[in-house]
């Protein structure tokens, strides 16, 4: 087929788009093109996966878009655009009710890599609306600022401009419109103009069209020191009489902001305190990110956590590996083997036997390293060693960690940012899950238990 192969399209960025709206709203009608090219009927925007702003698009510029579809589902499709000239990459899900979607033909090893990392993704989006239902405890800090007080509602009506040509809001005009009300919502806690920087997980519920008023709210789920993460919801009311209340929920997505100040310093925002049991929801939704990485027979991930607890405390907690056991059910047995040196230290793990899988167990060196510059993060690494006098036994299978660890990087005195980086082969994943399409809820799991240990334990770690 070849509707595989990409498609470009080169736009004039004019005075009618701002800097940060353009890299959206003309995006969307050459990702609808390609998916239409593809399927033969007409298509619309489902969702879209991460979006990172890694520099703005000025009036004036040619920026060229270059679309493909990475697979077709049998009743949904993944296409991914990538802007040549801000390096935004962005994967977009097109659903189909009554059409089956044929195969898509891989042509290159990159097509094969995206074909495979596309399954993750769409995992991703179908159960994000479960991924956080272990939730830790509401915090009660007196000095937080209510997410009451960030909340903001904006209406808009869609005209004829707002649409294409089968007379459905285009994605990215509804997108500007969230990104202008988010904004609001951040200003609320850093009395300054907020800066977008990323856009995670922008999903498509439903179509709207010419006509419909669509009202936007949105709120601030949580900050982390130089940034906070607003949620949007959207719903779209009919103006005919009869069905006027009525609402659609069509939209939904979580923005990143920062803010300078005029001295283009990143200014500090303060925290919140979620007032009701979905706030709460929210709040914790937004402390764990998760990227993965399938190449071959390896799957390599990293987990982002925000923690309230210096980063110096979270590096003492997570370099002696005697205590992982204690929120990482895929050690049963951690024990130390040699003591190399005060920075590096020897272990033998094992983890508990799956259904239909033996036991297994790993001999790992780990290297902790304190940072030389204070902007410089904790460094915790991890991998397999041969170790005379370890040798494999009939008990357990013999297993590698070809590449993993830690990175801590302090936010403020009183938090931080944990990075868990890990290669792992096929033949560790069944302890992550049965396949890589469940590896990431196993994941997410496991990292809000890291986070509760390391909060519960903060104040044994400083006596």
């Amino acid at each position: 087929s070849d509707s595989f192969c990409p498609s470009t399209s080169l736009l004039m960025l004019s005075y009618q788009n701002s800097p940060c709206r353009c890299s959206v709203v003309t995006v969307c009608p050459c990702v609808s093109f390609e998916a239409e090219k593809h399927a033969g009927v007409s298509c619309v925007t489902a969702s879209m996966d991460d979006i990172q702003f890694e520099e703005a698009a000025r009036v004036g510029q040619i920026i060229a878009i270059r679309t493909k579809v990475n697979r077709a589902f049998k009743t949904s499709m993944e296409v991914r655009d990538h802007h040549s000239y801000s390096q935004t990459v962005v994967f977009f899900s097109f659903p189909f009710a009554q059409v089956e979607l044929k195969p898509v033909q891989l042509l290159s090893p990159e097509d094969h890599l995206e074909h495979s990392l596309a399954n993750e993704r769409r995992r991703i989006r179908l159960g994000y609306v479960q991924v956080f239902q272990k939730i830790m405890q509401e915090s009660n800090e007196e000095d937080a600022v209510s997410t009451e007080h960030t909340l903001v509602q904006s209406t808009e009506l869609v005209l004829p401009p707002h649409a294409n040509h089968h007379g459905n809001t285009f994605g990215g005009q509804i997108m500007a419109w969230m990104e202008t009300v988010a904004s609001i919502s951040a200003s609320r806690l850093c009395r300054s103009h907020p800066i977008l920087k990323s856009v995670n997980m922008f999903k498509f519920w439903g179509p709207s069209f010419v006509g419909d008023r669509l009202v936007f709210n949105a709120i601030v789920n949580n900050t982390f020191h130089n940034s906070v993460e607003v949620g949007v919801r959207v719903e779209a009311y009919n103006c005919e009489e009869w069905i006027k209340d009525q609402p659609r929920h069509i939209n939904s997505a979580f923005l990143i902001f920062s803010a300078v100040n005029d001295k283009g310093e990143l200014l500090t925002f303060p925290r919140v305190k979620p007032s009701t049991q979905d706030d709460v929801r929210r709040y914790h939704g937004a402390i764990v990110k998760i990227w993965t990485h399938e190449q071959g027979a390896v799957l390599s991930f990293k987990v982002e956590m925000q923690v309230k607890v210096p980063s110096h405390v979270a590096f003492s907690l997570l370099s002696d590996f005697r205590l992982r056991q204690r929120w990482d059910r895929h050690f049963q047995t951690c024990k130390l083997l040699q003591a190399v040196s005060e920075e590096e230290k020897i272990y033998h793990v094992t983890s508990p036997p799956m259904t239909g899988h033996k036991a297994r167990d790993f001999v790992i060196l780990v290297s902790q390293r304190q940072p030389c510059r204070p902007q410089e993060p904790y460094m915790v690494a991890v991998r397999s060693v041969t170790l005379r006098g370890m040798s494999p036994s009939t008990e357990f299978c013999r297993s590698e960690i070809l590449c993993a660890g830690f990175q801590i990087h302090s936010s403020s005195s009183s938090s931080c940012t944990v990075c868990y980086f890990n290669q792992v082969t096929s033949g560790v994943m069944p302890y992550l899950a049965a396949n890589l399409t469940g590896s990431s809820k196993s994941i997410e799991d496991t990292a809000l238990e890291c986070i509760k240990f390391l909060e519960l334990n903060e104040s044994k770690c400083r006596s």
